[in-house]
């Protein structure tokens, strides 16, 4: 059983175990390392995916937006873990571009971690997860029409890497900061495609 995720350097190194380990490494094999019996990490990887230079692929944010749409509405019912079809979880990502992704933001990791803390913990558990999960379910609504405006899929994934990194850690100031990027995000998306 693999050990729940506590932060985003854990994340980051099951994903980059993940690359190291396939040669052609999917999205159903980053899903393994990560474990698919909570929400937070799973977030939190559609999220990094989202963040990372790989949104910059063609059709990488909108297979992501679908992957959230899924794991989002399943946090709406009970079950044993998370399950994603087949065509979504062969979906191949590439294995060097995820790798100079890693390099990216590793750095960036220990420093966001060392931030978070348990803090207003009713901001990430109970009926505001059910909150959580419906703003994520809107944000990835809203990533396909983020592929025609460039750049703005790094809102929609720093929004969802918040949201899953708040649920981990149970911080609920970063919960409210990622109400504000997903505010944000969807104020720019609506002005540029206005």
């Amino acid at each position: 059983m693999t050990q729940e995720i506590a932060n985003l350097q854990q994340l980051l190194r099951r994903m980059e175990t993940a690359a190291r380990v396939h040669e052609r490494l999917t999205l159903g094999q980053v899903m393994q390392e990560v474990g698919t019996r909570s929400f937070g990490p799973l977030l939190l990887l559609g999220g990094v995916i989202v963040l990372s230079p790989l949104s910059g692929i063609p059709t990488v944010p909108t297979v992501m937006a679908i992957y959230v749409v899924i794991i989002a509405g399943q946090m709406f019912y009970p079950h044993d873990h998370f399950w994603l079809p087949q065509w979504i979880k062969g979906r191949t990502l590439p294995r060097n571009q995820v790798q100079q992704g890693l390099k990216w933001l590793l750095p960036m990791a220990r420093g966001i971690d060392q931030l978070l803390r348990p803090r207003l913990a009713w901001l990430v558990s109970g009926a505001s997860q059910y909150l959580i999960g419906a703003l994520c379910l809107f944000i990835a609504l809203l990533m396909p029409s983020m592929e025609l405006v460039p750049f703005s899929s790094i809102g929609a994934g720093a929004a969802l890497t918040a949201f899953g990194l708040a649920l981990i850690s149970k911080d609920g100031v970063l919960a409210l900061m990622a109400y504000g990027v997903t505010a944000l995000t969807v104020t720019i998306l609506i002005r540029t495609l206005l």
